[in-house]
């Protein structure tokens, strides 16, 4: 991690004429002066960025998942994955996350794309589609399944 030392003179708002009269004068609130410093991360990309000030390091949002005729809230880090949230959907869906495909600002996401990396924000929505290959193959599984199952006549001669 690097830090950087800055002078709060550089990024301190103008004060309003409240704060200003408060204040004893427009200069007043900046007086004080003082150095404070800028902690940098790396993201999984590369690219080292000023460190957020979230609960711990940790940011949960809340994204909005929709089936076509239903919705879901799911509670989820901000740097999790793709695959982390099928996973949590697997549980409140049924689905298996391979059955699943997950498409966000109209392109299908790969597992291990990270929500943050994408433009996945708080209260975003996300849409959840059936893959129709597996769908399919369910279909013709129980459609064998009846086909096999003994039929018994109704009249005997």
């Amino acid at each position: 991690m690097i830090k950087l030392r800055y002078s709060k003179r550089l990024f301190k708002r103008s004060p309003s004429s409240k704060q200003a009269a408060a204040c004893g004068g427009g200069n007043g609130g900046a007086a004080g002066g003082g150095a404070g410093e800028i902690e940098w991360e790396v993201r999984p990309g590369g690219m080292l960025v000023q460190k957020r000030d979230g609960k711990g390091g940790k940011e949960v949002i809340v994204v909005r998942v929709s089936t076509g005729f239903s919705w879901h809230d799911v509670s989820i880090g901000a740097t999790s994955t793709f695959g982390e949230l099928k996973l949590m959907l697997s549980m409140v869906t049924g689905l298996e996350p391979r059955e699943q495909r997950l498409l966000f600002r109209g392109k299908e996401r790969e597992d291990t794309d990270h929500l943050h990396m994408v433009g996945v924000r708080d209260k975003d929505k996300v849409l959840l589609l059936e893959d129709p290959a597996l769908k399919d193959m369910k279909l013709r599984a129980l459609a064998a399944q009846v086909v096999q199952s003994p039929c018994q006549p109704f009249i005997q001669v």
